[in-house]
């Protein structure tokens, strides 16, 4: 672009940057201004290290705009990516950003039918395979009715592909010249499915640019000078936002191939990282790994929680393994583009109540009420929120859509309890809570008390079908290590410390929880699993 051109023309680009909040300028604009500053740090093992500055970050998502248009894609076509996390993936999202398409993603684990299932229900004008999921990408493309047009990163293109490098071939990596507006849509991230088929969140530039980004920045839950470990895929809202936010603000992303404890560990101490982000699953795993005692992990400025409570025991194992480190919970949902509820504590002593239920409060940007079945104001109900954050609605599913953007809010499905100083405690999904014989229950208390028996590594609660309550609280219990635990034993724990209704009827015990791949547990699977081996095992048998 220079800087006489774009004058001289009449299609509104010269009024459409002079005022324009689109996600891809951030990138430009950080280049400007520390254009030498790693955006990403992509490590690959103790050897393999690669730095890609703003300035580079910033060229190749150029060009990546520059190579859509020749492939004709342009201003709303959705453009989607299947890849595991890497550098390309970032700079990927930016030029489809700053081609004014719409970014959205595959899970580089879907099998080709549940490819074909979400391609046919975005209809994206490409789809951009990533490194060792072509063959699986392919099969899931030929099956669609849509038939996008199949870009691949590694090996041989095949008649109708296109190969990545060619089509970088010989492109600019000046910026491209198209308008952008706040209201376009930046993105189309498909919830996780942990409930039911995944639904496409439709998330505008506008949202994250005045409302996720700055609540972030206001709260202190990031900063310029942080070096944030990412480990939430790049599928996920939770992290494309953490991406998006990070390099809004000018920090620096630290990259590993696998989620995995002993490369986490490694990695915060070759790197220096200040912060990351992971449920309570993946925290105790890590203090598990035979490495954890010798890794030097005195970087870290927080440790972010989301998805459960994090067991006391696991805070006090890390913070004495990272001194002073703070912690930092959080709640949110792709339907609010990330933004929600955020709080700190260095000690557990400092958590209200010492509830390990509590999420925090409320992010500048959004308002909150807790609502009962009749939709009145009461203590413990259900999660509204309203803030400029919030999506555009479900894409392609407008049923879906109003039954959660109602009376000017949105209906979260998640039951909270709110006090008087405006802290929130998550009580459950209102699809998880129990209905036994009458009576509510939430997993999540249930869950809880489980976990504090020293026999128990984790443990997972739902309820399962039964003839005469309803539905049965059924615990899965991943047992420990070094202590044994029966069935009765746990019970007879939780009946100390639970009403009689809310007791597990019973337990299963399991080696694995079915988890997705941020270490959410997949409820739906777990009813599955458990109901199955109701019906399979003898009265009585333990597994």
């Amino acid at each position: 672009m220079t800087s006489d051109g774009p004058a001289r023309r009449g299609d509104g680009l010269v009024e459409n940057l002079l005022r324009r909040a689109a996600l891809g300028d951030m990138v430009r604009r950080q280049a400007a201004r520390q254009g030498n500053k790693p955006a990403i740090i992509a490590r690959s093992g103790d050897e393999s290290r690669r730095v890609i500055t703003y300035q580079d970050l910033h060229r190749f998502s150029n060009r990546v705009a520059h190579g859509l248009a020749r492939l004709e894609v342009g201003r709303g076509d959705l453009v989607a990516l299947m890849s595991h996390n890497a550098p390309e993936a970032v700079g990927i999202y930016y030029g489809i950003l700053k081609q004014s398409s719409v970014f959205t993603s595959l899970n580089p684990s879907y099998t080709p039918a549940e490819v074909a299932r979400q391609v046919d229900h975005a209809t994206p004008r490409v789809v951009i395979a990533g490194p060792g999921v072509a063959e699986r990408a392919r099969a899931g493309v030929a099956g669609t009715r849509a038939k996008p047009r199949l870009v691949v990163m590694d090996g041989t293109p095949r008649p109708g592909e296109v190969s990545f490098s060619e089509m970088l071939n010989g492109v600019s990596d000046e910026i491209p010249e198209v308008l952008v507006e706040e209201t376009d849509l930046a993105m189309v991230m498909y919830t996780s499915g942990t409930e039911s088929v995944p639904k496409g969140v439709m998330v505008t530039h506008r949202a994250m640019m005045i409302s996720t980004t700055p609540s972030w920045s206001y709260e202190g839950y990031v900063a310029k000078s942080d070096v944030f470990l990412l480990l939430a895929p790049m599928y996920t809202m939770a992290g494309t936002g953490a991406v998006t936010n990070l390099i809004s603000m000018g920090a620096t992303l630290v990259m590993i191939p696998r989620t995995e404890p002993g490369a986490v560990l490694e990695a915060i101490e070759a790197e220096g990282v200040t912060n990351t982000s992971q449920t309570p699953t993946f925290y105790h795993r890590m203090i598990r790994h035979p490495d954890f005692p010798r890794r030097d992990l005195s970087s870290l400025r927080q440790a972010h929680v989301y998805g459960g409570p994090i067991p006391f025991g696991v805070v006090s194992e890390l913070s004495g393994r990272a001194p002073g480190v703070t912690w930092a919970t959080y709640w949110g949902q792709s339907e609010l583009s990330q933004l929600g509820v955020i709080g700190f504590f260095t000690d557990p002593s400092e958590i209200p109540e010492g509830d390990s239920r509590w999420i925090g409060r409320p992010t500048p940007h959004v308002e909150v009420r807790v609502v009962d079945e009749e939709g009145a104001d009461c203590e413990v109900g259900e999660l509204l929120c309203r803030s400029p954050g919030v999506m555009e609605g479900y894409y392609r599913n407008p049923r879906a859509t109003e039954a959660v953007l109602r009376d000017g809010w949105l209906h979260t499905g998640d039951v909270v309890r709110l006090d008087s100083r405006g802290n929130l405690f998550f009580h459950d999904r209102l699809k998880d809570m129990i209905k036994t014989g009458g009576m509510n229950v939430s997993s999540a208390e249930v869950e809880e008390t489980i976990r504090r028996h020293p026999g128990v590594m984790e443990a997972a609660v739902v309820g399962t079908p039964h003839p005469e309550w309803t539905e049965a609280v059924t615990a899965a219990v991943v047992p420990g290590r070094e202590q044994s635990v029966s069935e009765a034993e746990l019970i007879e724990f939780c009946r100390a410390r639970l009403a009689g209704y809310k007791t597990p009827k019973r337990v299963e015990f399991v080696s694995d929880l079915p988890i997705d791949s941020q270490g959410k547990v997949l409820k739906r699977e777990l009813r599955e699993l458990l109901g199955d081996r109701r019906r399979s095992r003898p009265p009585g048998e333990r597994t």
